[in-house]
């Protein structure tokens, strides 16, 4: 092997290892995004179901004859969140298995390794946790029937 040939399999080899390594940049990306849906969509849930349950509570209190506007208000914030995470888990599921298909595909045609692994996103479960608190919460809300109520 000639001294360039052996600069040409460094140089390569260094390329596929930061091809490699952009690939799990690219996911931990993708997590923080899924992660900002997630503040977003706790912050909306938390604070609609707050609104809903304090004129639930003014009205059961007598203190106001109606409190339909300002519950419909908060349901309307909650179901608002619980959307906005399912688009969002859907969106990042779609993501993840697009850059998963386009990593193997590299890997078979030996222009990465594909050594490290590439996990499910801690994130991602913990945004199906959070759908489920929240539509147990709107569930509550509208039926008057679960946990929540």
């Amino acid at each position: 092997m000639s001294g360039s040939e052996l600069k040409f399999d460094v140089n390569t080899e260094l390329a596929a290892r930061r091809t490699g390594m952009a690939f799990q940049r690219t996911r931990l990306a993708e997590d923080r995004t899924l992660m900002a849906v997630i503040r977003t969509s706790l912050s909306l849930i938390g604070f609609g179901f707050t609104i809903f349950q304090f004129f639930q509570s003014l009205r059961e209190r007598d203190y106001i004859s109606t409190a339909a506007a300002p519950r419909h208000f908060g349901s309307a914030l909650v179901g608002l969140g619980v959307l906005m995470l399912i688009l969002g888990i859907l969106y990042h599921a779609r993501f993840m298995l697009s850059l998963r298909r386009l990593r193997r595909s590299m890997a078979e045609d030996g222009l990465i390794h594909a050594e490290t692994a590439f996990p499910v996103s801690l994130t991602l479960i913990t945004a199906f946790f959070l759908l489920a608190i929240g539509l147990t919460a709107i569930v509550s809300m509208v039926f008057q029937i679960g946990p929540f109520r």
